[in-house]
């Protein structure tokens, strides 16, 4: 019977093993984790290119060996526009060659051409890519900035209900019996009778603290 589990394949590699373990719990608690690579300051390679750090993160196309097909100034949407309308007439030149002549030496400039206009839309996308993380920033901002709102207006609306739950159980709460001072009195006496009874071997067999409370209820009553 083939086996029917399906396997998880990460999109990403996986993170390189012999770096990783030298960064445990332990040796990061010790001190012996490897620290991390200074920042680079000059030229580096990445994918076969060289980059500066001093250079922009969109480079212009000049610098890349790249001839420009539009102005310095210009309307990026409207370039765009006209990248993309360039961009179909010189397909369609092409299979026009393929169809009539497909050995014609224009084929590999109709190639080039299209080449270049696919160069100089990237190039436009990739300007935009800055703001883009701006906007990318701001909302996500916003969003944390609602969330909190909200939690803390939850928060204040459960603190208002349990300080009205207080409150309630405040004023539910029985007024404290007040004694008046004949009550005070007669406990006193009582207290009082109940240890010359005691010191002459007399004792009542009723509890002082029975006596007390008959006393206090009959002045309630």
């Amino acid at each position: 019977m083939a086996n029917t589990d399906t396997i998880q394949v990460s999109s990403l590699p996986l993170p390189p093993m012999q770096y990783v373990n030298q960064y445990t719990d332990e040796l990061i608690r010790r001190g012996r984790a490897p620290k991390p690579p200074p920042p680079i300051t000059d030229t580096y390679h990445m994918f076969g290119n060289a980059f500066n750090t001093e250079e922009s993160i969109i480079r212009p196309l000049e610098s890349q060996g790249i001839k420009r097909l539009y102005p310095l100034h210009f309307d990026r949407r409207r370039e765009l526009k006209k990248l993309n309308q360039s961009l179909l007439a010189n397909f369609l030149d092409l299979l026009d060659l393929l169809v009539n002549c497909p050995d014609s030496p224009r084929r590999a400039e109709k190639v080039e051409d299209l080449s270049l206009l696919f160069i100089h839309i990237h190039h436009l996308l990739n300007e935009f890519r800055p703001h883009q993380a701006r906007e990318t920033l701001r909302v996500m901002m916003e969003l944390q900035k609602r969330q909190r709102i909200e939690t803390a207006n939850r928060f204040q609306k459960h603190l208002d209900k349990v300080m009205d739950i207080l409150q309630q159980a405040i004023h539910n709460l029985p007024e404290p019996m007040e004694f008046d001072s004949k009550l005070m009195i007669e406990t006193d006496l009582l207290m009082n009778k109940e240890k010359d009874e005691n010191a002459d071997g007399n004792a009542d067999p009723c509890f002082i603290g029975d006596r007390i409370m008959c006393s206090i209820v009959d002045n309630m009553q």
